[in-house]
């Protein structure tokens, strides 16, 4: 089986998984990659912010359907970029704000908030 990355996920089904995880988990962070894979640095900045703080936190590999995921992400927080983090259904924001966060000592409290 070869992956094809012009194909994508049709746009109602994006929409389900980002409403989903997003009402669903605690913490979860839209990326680029997996945990084990990203593929971009600010997903990785992103990821291990977050992982210093939580040990348990859900991540949604955008890759699959970018720019349907793009537009989903959009309708959720009103930024096209990823990674994209929210917490208890509220966006945070991406790997710059979460450094910033972190710089003045909230991120912690933010993450389990």
């Amino acid at each position: 089986m070869t992956f094809d990355p012009n194909q994508s996920l049709p746009q109602e089904e994006v929409d389900e998984i980002v409403r989903e995880a997003i009402e669903s988990n605690d913490v979860v962070l839209f990326m680029k990659g997996t945990p084990m894979m990203p593929q971009c640095g600010y997903s990785d900045k992103a990821l291990k912010l977050i992982g210093s703080h939580r040990e348990e936190f859900e991540t949604v590999d955008v890759l699959q359907s970018l720019d349907e995921f793009r537009v989903a992400l959009n309708e959720h927080s009103g930024w096209e970029t990823i990674p994209q983090t929210f917490v208890d259904g509220e966006f945070v924001g991406g790997s710059d704000v979460l450094g910033q966060l972190e710089e003045e000592g909230d991120l912690g409290a933010t993450l389990s908030a």
